[in-house]
């Protein structure tokens, strides 16, 4: 079950049913998330993989990290590496994760915290579980999320936005079947606290067993729904969906989510992350961690990390079992 739950969602300011005339949003693909590892080896499902970046633009990839539950001295997280041309979110939904980077920013987040990494011109960071959830293990589900930059913000000087639980708007379906987590974007009036670049919308969504979520959304925003756990049904097809898939929505005023009136027992219902942006219409040239417009800018990026000129570890770092 999500951290971020409410004890009375009734008390919660309500999202208003769309008008009659609303068009309900085609479902054009649904696709499933192969699973691998990141970094030092922890399990991530891939999103995106297999999604034509059309229509993902303007985010280009996202890994859901778990939900695993770790057992003592198997918590693992990545080494140091660099980023540049794009932005980094990453979204604990349970659990707790340190990151630290070149810039200066950095913190430990969890719980429904969200770190929000502008990579801009370039820096090093480092993603990892801390030191208690090494020794004692337990339970951790996030996802990270690559938000593409338009070419006119690429060289921003690199930024970090501390988004913890409490900051996120709440909001409820008029029956109360669904909270709706509103962490960047606008949507029926109210604001999430990111601060984007790119115009987009982010949110994490708790459908109840059996309810149906139908929410607001701009027209000239793409939208996605990621399916992080659960079993339900999207768009006006009903098209069946489940933990790991990936619904890519078709133009429209609005999008429908509904949960099976039957889920796994541990589960609170049907939990999904629904996304959607303005599309940057630009050329993309993408390796490794860097993502620019030219491949003689991505070659270049390369160069200036292996000069230094992306950052160096800060001289505070520690690592674990180091003292």
């Amino acid at each position: 079950m999500p951290a971020v739950t409410v004890p009375d969602i009734t008390v919660l300011p309500r999202i208003p049913e769309p008008d009659v005339t609303a068009l309900d949003r085609p479902v054009r693909s649904v696709t499933t998330a192969p699973s691998g590892f990141e970094g030092e080896g922890f399990p991530v499902r891939r999103a995106f993989q297999g999604v034509d970046m059309r229509d993902l633009d303007p985010f280009l990839h996202m890994d859901q990290m778990g939900e695993v539950e770790y057992a003592p001295g198997e918590a693992k997280g990545t080494s140091w590496h660099p980023h540049r041309g794009f932005e980094t979110v990453t979204y604990i939904i349970d659990g707790t994760f340190e990151h630290q980077d070149s810039h200066g920013g950095g913190g430990e987040i969890t719980n429904g915290d969200t770190q929000w990494m502008t990579a801009g011109a370039g820096l090093l960071h480092i993603e990892r579980p801390p030191e208690q959830l090494v020794v004692t293990g337990g339970l951790f589900h996030g996802l990270q999320l690559w938000v593409n930059l338009p070419r006119a913000d690429k060289w921003l000087e690199p930024r970090y936005q501390d988004l913890r639980a409490g900051a996120a708007a709440l909001l409820s379906t008029p029956d109360g079947g669904a909270l709706v987590r509103l962490i960047a974007g606008e949507l029926a009036g109210h604001t999430g606290p990111g601060s984007t670049h790119t115009p987009m919308a982010m949110a994490h969504a708790t459908v109840s067993p059996g309810a149906q979520a139908r929410l607001p959304w701009r027209r000239d925003f793409n939208a996605l729904v990621y399916v992080l756990s659960g079993t339900g049904t999207v768009g006006p097809q009903r098209r069946p969906v489940r933990t790991g898939q990936l619904a890519v929505f078709g133009p429209g005023d609005t999008i429908t989510i509904a949960a099976d009136p039957t889920q796994e027992s541990r589960l609170s219902g049907l939990d999904v992350v629904v996304l959607g942006g303005l599309p940057i219409h630009e050329p993309v040239a993408w390796a490794g961690p860097f993502v620019m417009n030219t491949r003689a800018e991505v070659l270049q990026a390369f160069e200036d990390y292996q000069r230094g000129k992306l950052g160096v570890v800060p001289a505070t770092y520690v690592p674990h079992g180091a003292g």
